[in-house]
């Protein structure tokens, strides 16, 4: 039986929920058949996330790691290409802390790119009914932290692994009194499934156009 690892963040930025770690949660109670799955939950806070990142692949010994955000704005399921190695937070984490222009690993590479057959997974979760793209920036804030520190994680000590970052939309109740776009828990975790199986049934990625002009 394969073995996931999937990863949430604890809420932030003054919310309540945090809809990465509610479909987390979801899919770990109800996985896709033959696929065994680990859910952790991630300190919004620069480097304890990592700790904790580290911490729960050691425990889990898993076949493959999705790290799983919330990017309120967006509209659909993104799943992420690239993670650079540069922290520039625009607010506090939930420490407080906010690093400007520090990388994510000193000495690193400048960027690494998803250990995943990125284009392959948002064509199955359109195939499913929900939206989803790729996206080319997973940001400067502890999502693109933990994205990096996993790739990173990877290429050095892990070589068999693989893993991404996807990122998620708001979860309806974050949004009751502002126009923002908003995915059910429900929805993203049939979402999440979808990514996970293509994950690990797929090794060669689909050569699709799916490439931004800005």
């Amino acid at each position: 039986m394969t073995r996931v690892l999937l990863t949430g963040f604890e809420p932030f930025g003054g919310e309540d929920v945090n809809p990465s770690w509610q479909a987390v949660s979801l899919v770990a109670a109800g996985p896709p058949p033959g696929i065994q799955v680990t859910a952790a939950r991630l300190s919004c806070v620069f480097g304890t996330a990592l700790e904790e990142l580290a911490a729960a692949v050691e425990a889990a010994d898993p076949d493959l790691v999705l790290c799983v955000g919330q990017a309120g704005g967006r509209t659909g399921i993104s799943v992420e290409r690239v993670a650079v190695n540069v922290d520039d937070a625009r607010i506090p984490d939930n420490a407080g802390r906010q690093p400007v222009d520090e990388p994510v690993v000193p000495g690193g590479p400048a960027a690494y790119f998803a250990a995943l057959p990125v284009k392959a997974c948002v064509a199955a979760v359109r195939a499913a009914g929900i939206p989803a793209s790729v996206s080319q920036t997973a940001g400067t804030f502890v999502c693109n932290h933990v994205f990096y520190g996993l790739a990173h994680l990877i290429a050095t000590r892990r070589p068999a692994l693989r893993g991404g970052f996807v990122h998620v939309p708001y979860a309806p109740e974050q949004v009751v009194d502002r126009a923002e776009p908003s995915l059910p828990a429900d929805t993203v975790a049939h979402a999440l499934r979808a990514i996970v199986t293509t994950a690990v049934t797929t090794r060669e990625d689909l050569r699709v156009p799916e490439g931004a002009t800005h």
